[in-house]
């Protein structure tokens, strides 16, 4: 198909409405009159209510409800917003007396204003039961302390949940026999790495407001991931049909995965379902870091083996991973540890995935950009680069004689075809644009910093394959534009602009003439929302398919009224003709007629889905430069080599692969989260939790090596989340080719090198 805006850089729809600060977001759009709502949090990590008095409270001025559990529905429910049934278990109430981690919801104060929500929530006394916490997830396990002893918990899919062992999942995955294999190898290298919880510091907070429309119906506008899930979540929670439920998303101002979990949402509903009156939320930055839906922290345990010539045979692979309070994207984000990285090596003869997730009484984990790719890429990869070290060889040509190739089938990746990869381009690219050969492994600057060179590949999904479903809608309007309907969420990504270039291209027309509709889950087509990197692939696929068929519509009537049969005429994008003579209907016309009797409005809607889910590859490599005195580690240099099929937007991919990176270089170097020993998280603010800025971003460089992936739209995969994973292990392999130091816990701080060189320097 010859293209016009497919693979160009097409400035966003949006674009002039965010940068002149138009009203766009949900907190430019909430009532005068809506309730402000604050919430009252527990001081404790685990407690149970025996009494809350809000009497006092309530006599405040302009309070009009302080609602606790007594006033809240009972029915369990998960907040993950993931497509039925739910793996997450059904662990939550939106009030409940047994508190499980600090910053728990214990009371909900509605009033006219914020000042008087803020002054009633200090005269509500609240009597606790303080207990015991568990904040060891390595401990969690078995442990006598149990995070949900209650009842009622129940989980709809079987993935091994057991609250009476602390366990929300667990899973074994094998291909062939992995102890026999590695019995086989030269060397076997075994490792054990750690990563933190980070947050997605997204600069938009969790915010929502709701209100009952002109027939009565909740309607919640939200800043939201996933708008469909989120009806379904509200309806479990306040026990209300669905289809009493209407959810609308205003643009995003940023989530990274946060944001595909309900966690502001219910607050406001359950207001207004009580009062019947307006309200509305807004988390201040400490409630969305302390009570957010953050990336899980994990434990992984990495087994190596390889033959003396680096042919990599074996691997096997646990991960523990901390759910924290409640066992939200749990189940799931664990699987992506093992499937997402094991698949980069198409050498292997035999590998194993198991896994364990765990409850604690710290803050809940969710979902955050590589969604559990991201840390099992950080443990295997790192391994790989140890290994490779171990056996005298070049990291990266022991990742050019392993890595996975296109035309091979990928077992550790559900048994999906590898239909197209550039992965060993990106990897010659990468060499190329980094010199790495002459930089590899470090060099020794005259002002005795030490400049090093590390690397790792990647990879990700294109949606979840047979899972994912996503349908549009598209009207030929009279005066011949088009709306598209979409029911995906773009939320800075830039999905709606995306999507109008590839309506524009299969309709032949100007992009201008596609108008872009977003998310009211009322008048938007079905949609699992924007997560598992899915909207360009399986969104994607559903455009091309209802652009064809609207093609086939607006022949076929045009040709009626033209007075031929389809077959003898053809549509160009501007009109429906008939070749050979100078009869045709424009567009335009055709638009208009189509509205008047004895015609029919000409629209399509199509739904797509895909039983496979290709993999974008990747390879990043990252040069740093060391201060061996202060243990101070710059990123200098980061080179990103992308397959990720045909770049629809070349802009967009651009911009979404620096992000990725910076957010990378943040977990491996700064996000340090840290917890007291009451399990009260101590970093709540950006004073205390670390992310990178501009001047700690230094120079990322990003070049696009196109495959054709045959089932994706216009040879197109995805790109969002593929480009965080490569950071973490090429900057920790990199602090070891500079300091000679294996560091295998993340962050990796300027004082763990400075001393860990200090006590090299002693020994």
């Amino acid at each position: 198909m010859k293209t016009k805006y497919v693979s160009t850089g097409v400035r966003k729809k949006d674009a002039m409405s965010l940068v002149t600060g138009k009203p766009v977001y949900t907190g430019d759009m909430v009532p005068p009159n809506a309730l402000r709502l604050k919430l009252l949090r527990s001081p404790h990590a685990r407690a149970y209510i025996r009494s809350i008095d809000t009497s006092k409270a309530k006599l405040v001025p302009g309070v009009v409800c302080v609602l606790t559990w007594e006033d809240a529905p009972q029915s369990r429910f998960t907040t993950a917003g993931q497509t039925w049934p739910e793996p997450s278990p059904y662990d939550r109430l939106i009030l409940d007396r047994q508190l499980r981690c600090c910053g728990d919801p214990v009371a909900i104060v509605a009033a006219e204003t914020e000042q008087a929500a803020q002054q009633a929530l200090k005269l509500i006394q609240v009597d606790y039961e303080v207990q015991t916490p568990l904040l060891d997830f390595t401990q969690a396990k078995d442990n006598p302390i149990l995070v949900h002893p209650e009842d009622n918990f129940r989980a709809l899919c079987d993935v091994g949940t057991d609250a009476k062992r602390n366990l929300v999942s667990t899973d074994c995955c094998e291909v062939g026999d992995v102890d026999e294999e590695l019995k086989r190898c030269d060397v076997v290298l075994e490792r054990t790495y750690n990563t933190l919880a980070n947050s997605q510091a997204m600069m938009e907070t969790f915010c929502t407001f709701t209100y009952l429309d002109e027939y009565g119906r909740l309607t919640v506008v939200s800043s939201t991931q996933v708008p469909f899930h989120a009806r379904r979540i509200l309806s479990n929670a306040l026990e209300i049909p669905k289809g009493q439920i209407r959810v609308v998303k205003p643009r995003i101002g940023g989530g990274f995965g946060a944001k595909q979990s309900v966690v502001s949402e219910l607050f406001p509903a359950l207001v207004t379902k009580v009062t019947g009156r307006a309200a509305y939320i807004c988390y201040t930055r400490q409630e969305s870091m302390t009570n957010g839906s953050p990336r899980h922290q994990m434990q992984m345990r990495v087994r190596i083996g390889a033959d003396r010539d680096g042919t990599i045979r074996a691997i096997d692979l646990h991960a523990l991973s901390n759910a924290g309070a409640y066992g939200d994207h749990g189940p799931t984000t664990v699987g992506l540890v093992g499937h997402k990285s094991l698949a980069l090596y198409g050498s292997l003869i035999a590998s194993r995935f198991t896994s364990d997730v765990v409850y604690t009484n710290t803050m809940g984990g969710g979902a955050y950009r590589g969604y559990g790719a991201t840390q099992g890429i950080y443990a295997v990869e790192s391994a790989v680069n140890e290994l490779a070290a171990q056996l005298g060889m070049d990291p990266t040509v022991i990742r050019e004689k392993n890595m996975v190739r296109q035309g091979q089938t990928m077992p550790n990746y559900y048994g999906e075809p590898c239909n197209s990869c550039t992965l060993d381009q990106c990897m010659a690219a990468a060499k190329e644009h980094m010199d790495w050969d002459n930089k590899f492994p470090r060099r020794v600057l005259p002002n005795g910093h030490i400049r090093a060179v590390g690397v790792a590949m990647a990879m990700q999904g294109s949606g979840i394959s047979a899972v994912d479903t996503a349908s549009v809608e598209i009207r030929l309007n009279d005066g011949g534009f088009y709306t598209l309907l979409v029911g995906c969420t773009d939320m800075g990504t830039g999905c709606d602009t995306i999507l109008a270039q590839m309506a524009a291209d299969c309709l032949d027309c100007d992009i201008a003439d596609i108008s872009v509709r977003g998310v009211d889950t009322d008048q938007s087509p079905y949609d699992t929302g924007s997560y598992a990197s899915s909207t360009t692939y399986v969104t994607g696929g559903a455009v091309v398919k209802t652009c064809a068929q609207l093609r086939e519509k607006i022949l076929a009537e045009g040709a009626r009224l033209l007075g031929v049969s389809p077959e003898e005429a053809e549509f160009d994008g501007d009109k429906v003709f008939v070749p050979g003579t100078d009869r045709c209907i424009t567009r335009k016309e055709l638009g208009w007629a189509s509205f008047e009797g004895h015609s029919r409005t000409l629209s399509a809607s199509q739904s797509h889905s895909s039983p496979i889910s290709p993999p974008p590859f990747m390879v990043g490599m990252a040069e740093i430069d060391l201060d061996p005195e202060t243990g101070t580690v710059e990123v200098v240099d980061y080179v990103a080599e992308v397959d990720c099929g045909t770049v629809i937007n070349t802009n967009l991919a651009r911009v979404q692969t620096e992000g990725g990176i910076v957010q990378g270089i943040g977990m491996a170097l700064y996000e340090n989260v840290q917890y007291n020993a009451a399990g009260k998280l101590l970093n709540d603010s950006f004073l205390q939790y670390k992310i990178p800025t501009r001047l700690e971003a230094g120079t990322i460089r990003v070049a696009f090596h196109p495959s054709y992936e045959p089932t994706g739209p216009f040879g197109a995969k995805s790109i969002g989340e593929l480009v965080i994973n490569t950071p973490a292990p090429a900057i920790t392999e990199a602090i070891r080719n500079a300091t000679g130091l294996s560091f295998h816990s993340l962050p990796i701080r300027a004082e763990d090198i400075a001393m860990a060189l200090e006590k090299q320097n002693h020994d």
